[in-house]
């Protein structure tokens, strides 16, 4: 039986225990912090492939919004609700630009008008004059998510362990790779490093060089509302979904996919309060209360594209990505694929390593 040692335990490391384990791998996942403790539990959870960087990264976030739905008839529901997305950010020029090169691309697409909007989400007060709505886009409860996918992991057999820091690798040699604990080491066939921000630390030791942006995120999070959205609303400035409890969430910034911004230096009381005005001016009349404000660190590749393939000393293998939440289930099939010798998948061709040393 091939052994797979997981250093991650959040979306991605849980969709990766489930599908090895179910291809009969001996999967042990581990996590320095609690499961889906980093950025999967500070995520927005907006699944979508209406955000990409180029034509390949659509193909492939819109393959991860078909591999959720895939996962969900293997195993079961899962957190996720397919309630579509409203967009109006942008007007004029830029709204009919971006809804040509959804078209183009073959995405669903559907223009709105004002009185449509209105009867599709009756609590915003000021509804846009068109609006697109993308009606295959979702939302996840990410670290819900992570914990039932790491939960049914374990009835395949999978170990985890969380609280446990990796301080070192030893590739294979003669023999199996080492991942080395505080608590002692560890042994299998591969290690595949599916740990955020952290992964570029585990590389460097090893010679391999996964250049990383520095990508602060804050969200804020209200107290309970009653039920007043059914969609992910991406409106000029803000974006914004409601929980299945109530609570409204929201970014602090505007595009914050795009968001590049190194540093967060205004005080988190003041981003929190600027985004529950912009939240207020949305929602007139209902009493919006701040519950939580968090701030994460995304794991953002260097040129913004996932990093997933073979990294450098032969049983590493890396698997690091923004959005998580939207490529997870995808990649975890693809992943599975190339590492129980279905050979290279070419979907995941632009996403090697080795491209930021050519």
């Amino acid at each position: 039986m091939r052994s797979t040692l997981i250093i991650g335990a959040g979306i991605i490391g849980a969709s990766l225990a489930v599908r090895l384990a179910r291809a009969g791998d001996r999967v042990t996942v581990l996590d320095a912090a609690s499961a889906s403790g980093g950025a999967t539990g500070a995520s927005f959870g907006w699944i979508n492939a209406s955000f990409f960087l180029n034509r390949d990264h659509f193909l492939l976030r819109e393959d991860g919004i078909a591999a959720w739905h895939r996962l969900e008839a293997e195993t079961g529901p899962l957190p996720i609700r397919w309630s579509g997305c409203l967009w109006w950010e942008d007007q004029g020029a830029e709204f009919d630009a971006f809804h040509t090169s959804l078209t183009e691309l073959g995405y669903p697409a559907e223009r709105l008008d004002r009185s449509t909007f209105s009867q599709l989400e009756p609590a915003i007060a000021a509804p846009p004059e068109q609006a697109l709505r993308l009606p295959d886009e979702g939302a996840a409860d990410a670290a819900q998510v992570a914990q039932i996918l790491l939960a049914r992991a374990v009835d395949y057999g999978v170990a985890v362990f969380t609280g446990v820091s990796v301080t070192g690798i030893e590739p294979r040699g003669t023999g199996p790779c080492r991942v080395l604990t505080a608590q002692g080491p560890l042994e299998a066939d591969r290690v595949v490093i599916a740990a955020g921000i952290g992964a570029q630390d585990l590389l460097m030791p090893l010679g391999v060089d996964l250049p990383m942006l520095r990508r602060p995120g804050v969200m804020v999070t209200t107290r309970p509302v009653a039920p007043l959205l059914s969609h992910v609303l991406v409106a000029p400035g803000q974006e914004l979904r409601q929980l299945a409890d109530g609570r409204i969430l929201a970014p602090t910034s505007a595009k914050h996919q795009e968001y590049d911004t190194s540093d967060i230096v205004e005080p988190l009381a003041d981003l929190a309060e600027q985004t529950m005005g912009r939240l207020r001016a949305l929602l007139p009349g209902v009493d919006l209360q701040v519950e939580t404000t968090t701030l994460a660190m995304r794991p953002v590749p260097g040129d913004g594209l996932p990093v997933v393939g073979p990294a450098g000393p032969e049983g590493v293998y890396t698997c690091v990505m923004h959005s998580g939440v939207t490529l997870a289930a995808a990649v975890a099939e693809l992943v599975k694929r190339e590492l129980t010798g279905e050979g290279a998948q070419n979907r995941l061709g632009p996403y090697r390593i080795d491209r930021f040393s050519a």
